[in-house]
């Protein structure tokens, strides 16, 4: 039987989140990632989301790794219809329903204060779309399979997973589509790591290819140098200390979080940590480093070593003044300590959670300190203060920004644009690229600077549709 197969750009297309990927292959449909759109109002947007295709004819799903904005809609679809497969890394089984309770969790809680709202106006309330019991269904079908473990999950496909270095369970996904004359090889790189940055080991570099979807969140730019970065951050702490302030860190609880107490640590270790607190004010970041902690066998044992950690030691053992604030009443009382303590919350991008709490309570004080220490996407709250506005409305109140504002990109779990280029040249085989997961202007530079190597990429747009 011939080859038939194609893929469609469904999201991640000129955007850096929302990845999905559509592969029909002969009568066969097959889903690479599953991710929401962040920044976006989560009830306006999941009421009237569509998929481009119904949910309960996907006959497979393939997860990268377990970041929102490549698993965030899998609850959505598993509620419309989907019953098959997750094929995903067994770290990425153990990190995704944590990730997606969570985020259904704050759906219903937004809708139930939106209705509450909408019934005192005479309003029509608005039923949800989905529940937690979809969450759970999720993590039901999922079938982890370990790095560099071939199979075969429908017929005429095969399936590899490699290292992409990028959090715990982060996959580079190879795909072998079987014809009546032969393979071809698709790679989707999901979200490459930075070498430079702690716990993970690095991306694996692939020998052959015929079809690359390539990240290039950061295709316009190199990341700091990480002793820079460290030498930033210390900087920025020792001037909160002289200041008399807090310090307030926006962190996603997947991976940035525990890179950060990694970063904590280390400062300690080195004798360069001045805060008496470092609060993790997440109960969604807590239970992650749990799941961290089952695995620090399976991480870079380099980086461990040099924070002083022996088999046995979880990573809070190696920063004695971090405290875990589980519940709504601990976090509030962090409000009560006005210096000498770091506070470490989500979300991210400052456009939920209880880091913006804090920032109302604390913004308006010269004396604190707002380190962002993560890519900001437009529109969120976390771009405008890295973009410099002095007014911000939070909570229905205006609020002015004296607290000094630290960007420091080194930090990044992205490859910068050398990593990139340097991933796709030791690929073999003259594949055909595709750009995903980068804003145009990002995904320009590094489609020439590709090119200045003899590699031509293309940048496909939402809805293109490619023969494979």
């Amino acid at each position: 039987m011939p080859l038939s197969a194609t893929l469609e750009f469904i999201g991640a297309a000129q955007q850096v989140t929302g990845s999905c990927y559509l592969i029909r292959l002969n009568n066969m449909q097959i889903l690479l990632d599953c991710g929401m759109l962040q920044g976006a109002d989560q009830i306006r947007e999941w009421h009237k989301f569509r998929f481009a295709f119904k949910p309960k004819d996907i006959d497979l799903v393939i997860l990268s790794h377990a970041h929102i904005d490549h698993s965030g809609l899998l609850s959505l679809l598993v509620a419309r219809g989907f019953d098959g497969k997750i094929i995903c890394t067994p770290g990425t089984a153990e990190l995704l329903p944590v990730l997606l309770k969570d985020s259904v969790h704050l759906y219903l809680k937004d809708l139930e204060w939106q209705n509450k709202k909408a019934a005192r106006a005479g309003k029509k309330i608005q039923e949800p779309v989905l529940s937690v019991h979809d969450a759970d269904r999720v993590a039901k079908l999922c079938d982890p399979i370990g790095y560099k473990q071939r199979v075969i999950p429908l017929p005429g496909l095969e399936l590899e997973f490699a290292d992409a270095g990028h959090i715990l369970g982060s996959a580079i996904v190879q795909l072998w589509l079987k014809g009546h004359k032969g393979m071809r090889k698709l790679v989707f790189s999901g979200d490459l790591g930075n070498p430079a940055t702690v716990l993970m080991y690095d991306p694996t570099e692939i020998g052959q290819a015929d079809i690359v979807l390539m990240e290039s969140t950061y295709g316009n730019r190199n990341h700091q140098n990480m002793d820079m970065s460290l030498d930033e951050l210390a900087q920025a702490l020792q001037q909160a200390d002289k200041d008399g302030g807090n310090v307030f860190i926006p962190a996603f609880a997947l991976g940035r979080s525990q890179e950060i107490l990694y970063y904590l640590a280390l400062l300690h270790h080195q004798g360069r940590l001045k805060q008496r607190m470092v609060f993790l004010d997440s109960p969604m970041a807590i239970s992650i480093t749990a799941i961290y902690n089952d695995y620090l066998r399976t991480l870079d044992q380099k980086d461990l070593a040099a924070i002083g950690f022996k088999p046995g030691m979880q990573l809070e053992d190696l920063l004695p003044m971090l405290r875990f604030t589980e519940s709504v009443e601990e976090s509030m009382a962090i409000n009560r300590v006005t210096q000498g303590a770091i506070i470490i919350a989500g979300s991210g991008m400052c456009n939920g959670g209880r880091i913006v709490h804090h920032l109302k309570h604390n913004l308006w004080k010269s004396s604190n300190h707002l380190i962002f220490v993560g890519f900001q996407a437009y529109g969120t709250l976390g771009r405008r203060l890295v973009d410099g506005e002095r007014r911000v409305k939070l909570f229905g109140q205006d609020i002015v920004v004296k607290a000094k504002v630290h960007t420091i990109g080194g930090f990044s779990a992205h490859a910068g644009q050398n990593e990139l280029l340097d991933w796709a040249q030791a690929i073999g085989g003259q594949p055909k690229f595709y750009l995903v997961h980068g804003e145009p202007e990002s995904q320009l530079v590094l489609q020439n600077e590709l090119k200045a190597l003899g590699i031509q990429a293309k940048i496909p747009v939402k809805g293109d549709v490619i023969e494979l």
